[in-house]
């Protein structure tokens, strides 16, 4: 086994290969006076499974990072190259809603299938149907397991899942069930790209404790709005939790202005410093990745690590 990482989240990497016992620092990076990326794979390569750490998070310097990586593994002979892609970058772009607009996902995908990439690990795409824009074999990994065993361990009383937006319901069906709580949804109207409006809430929260789950927060328009409907109608108290944390733009302010008891996400995105918050608790996914990395270098099944496929399993 190789563990190489790119730059995009080094502590994530450095966590999951003190897991599995490996060091991550056997590719050198550097940027030219231009910006222009030069890579380099410091050990043999020849004939081993090489894992690349990489989420492709903006800006698209991480990609092409990726991209180099998989090349200089694929030329260095490696046996099998992995793309771990713990946040798949453009993944909005799933489909052409719009005239004249590019299938972004797709596009990402095919770049790391061109590159060399054998397999693909991967975390919460934006939509499961991402998976089939890869051409080789992939493995969707799925945060709940992490966030659910936090909130049970909170052991919070009338609680219930909010989906806040119907395109999030099967996740918080799936939580629900998990956290033996109930279930309600935010039917919401979105006017513009990162607008969102509220229009009702559907479902009972008045008086309860309410956990709101999505799969990212970029500029945190949807979660704050949906954040202050619940606390206008009664909530108790209001929690949320996202796999991926952008924070775009003024999302911090966003959530802090909010009346937000705890935002919980996970380190698929590196948070800096500078972006956290007193309300933010990050959890790391680097034993869930570094057991799926084992699982593919001993070419053991990996579905055991599934969860929350669908609201009914």
């Amino acid at each position: 086994m190789l563990i190489l990482s790119g730059r995009a989240n080094r502590p994530l990497a450095d966590e999951i290969g003190e897991l599995l016992g490996q060091q991550v620092d056997a590719a050198h990076i550097h940027d030219f006076a231009d910006g222009e990326i030069f890579v380099r794979i410091d050990r043999n390569a020849r004939g081993r499974d090489v894992f690349i750490i990489q989420p492709t998070v903006a800006p698209a310097d991480n990609i092409m990072e990726l991209l180099l990586l998989i090349d200089a593994a694929k030329r260095a002979s490696a046996a099998r190259i992995t793309a771990v892609i713990p946040y798949f970058g453009y993944g909005r772009q799933d489909r052409k809603d719009q005239p004249r607009v590019a299938i972004g996902a797709k596009l990402a995908a095919n770049l790391v299938v061109t590159a060399g990439a054998d397999r693909v690990l991967g975390m919460d795409f934006h939509q499961h149907q991402i998976q089939g824009f890869f051409d080789i074999p992939v493995d969707h990994l799925y945060a709940a397991p992490v966030l659910t065993e936090y909130f049970r361990q909170k052991e919070l009383e009338d609680l219930v899942v909010v989906a806040p937006d119907v395109g999030s319901a099967k996740m918080a069906r799936g939580f629900a069930k998990r956290l033996e709580a109930t279930f309600a949804i935010i039917d919401k109207r979105r006017p513009a790209h990162n607008q969102s409006e509220v229009l009702t809430v559907v479902g009972e929260v008045e008086g309860r404790n309410c956990l709101i789950t999505d799969d990212m927060v970029d500029t945190a328009g949807t979660m704050a709005s949906a954040v202050r409907a619940l606390h206008e109608r009664g909530a108790k108290a209001v929690y949320a939790c996202a796999t991926h944390a952008l924070l775009s733009g003024n999302a911090v302010e966003k959530l802090t202005q909010a009346p937000l008891t705890e935002l919980v996400v996970t380190n698929t995105i590196h948070v800096p410093e500078g972006r956290r918050f007193p309300e933010l608790v990050v959890l790391s996914v680097a034993e869930l990745l570094a057991r799926a990395i084992e699982y593919i270098y001993s070419n053991d099944s990996v579905s055991q690590l599934f969860e929350i496929r669908t609201e009914d399993d």
